[in-house]
């Protein structure tokens, strides 16, 4: 065996650079693309040292093959019950990796070669669920609006509903992001580093006005913090939007029984049972 696939330090460096030089410095991806594959990666060495015996500090390029991917690939979906398409984000970030080390290691070309023969996975995409003009009115009117946690759940299903963010454009949106004023609209942080600006509502602005002064939230916090001040997570928002559909299902019933996640929410198409105008959003590059 070529000694820089038994070496672990070779192994390290080139991990180590592909963050540093490759994803930071060369291609400039996003922070949220930068922690994603910190986390697939994570994930990978957690697994390797389970399956092989060794700390990641003593993993070597001769371990890192396609048996090693295709166990972890599996571990993914069968112990953890990752959905496939997290399972091919996980498969996307180590395909990633393994393109750097076919460049920067031919001594490894063997097994990158493997590495990159293991496919996608294919799914079915859902249907969307379809909410009708009362369920949206029942959700939207849930919060307690008497409590902090109430007050901020209304902003939050008014945005999403508003504009049609995702929830990590939801999340990252700050007070200084928002024109209340002459023109009101929401400055929202998308993937790639691309953002896109959306009008606001009338309705929508009085509610955040009524939140920014109950909360009394400067410039530069998150629009929708948590208890600790901190921006909410995904699973907050899920677990929060489930909260307000449990709440609003004795006054609507067809709500009983469904899944709305915040998905359904943001692809509902408001003008088609409402006299509003669907918002357009204005692209640039950030």
């Amino acid at each position: 065996m070529n000694p820089l696939l038994a070496d672990p330090a070779e192994f390290a460096a080139l991990l180590q650079r592909f963050f540093a030089e490759r994803l930071l410095q060369q291609q400039a991806v996003s922070p949220r693309t930068v922690a994603a594959y910190r986390d697939a990666f994570r994930l990978l060495l957690e697994y390797a040292e389970s399956r092989l015996g060794k700390p990641p500090a003593k993993l070597t390029l001769g371990d890192f093959d396609s048996e090693l991917i295709l166990g972890f690939l599996a571990h993914l979906e069968g112990e953890r019950h990752n959905a496939v398409r997290s399972r091919n984000a996980r498969l996307a970030a180590v395909r990633a990796f393994a393109r750097y080390i076919a460049v920067q290691c031919p001594a490894a070309l063997l097994h990158v070669q493997q590495i990159l023969a293991i496919p996608m996975k294919r799914f079915d995409k859902p249907l969307l669920g379809f909410l009708s003009r009362a369920e949206v009115r029942a959700i939207l009117a849930a919060p307690d609006v008497t409590t902090w946690y109430g007050r901020r759940d209304r902003v939050l299903l008014k945005l999403l509903y508003n504009t049609g963010a995702r929830v990590s454009e939801l999340i990252g949106i700050c007070v200084h992001d928002l024109e209340l004023d002459v023109t009101p609209s929401v400055r929202l942080h998308g993937k790639g580093r691309k953002q896109r600006t959306v009008p606001l509502w009338r309705e929508t602005v009085v509610e955040i006005r009524r939140w920014i002064d109950a909360a009394g939230l400067q410039k530069n916090q998150p629009l929708l913090p948590n208890r600790w001040g901190k921006p909410m997570t995904r699973s907050n928002v899920a677990e929060r939007i489930a909260r307000a559909v449990s709440t609003a299902t004795p006054q609507c019933p067809s709500l009983d029984g469904r899944t709305i996640s915040p998905h359904t929410l943001r692809h509902y198409l408001p003008f088609l049972t409402m006299s509003c105008t669907w918002p357009t959003a204005t692209w640039h590059k950030g």
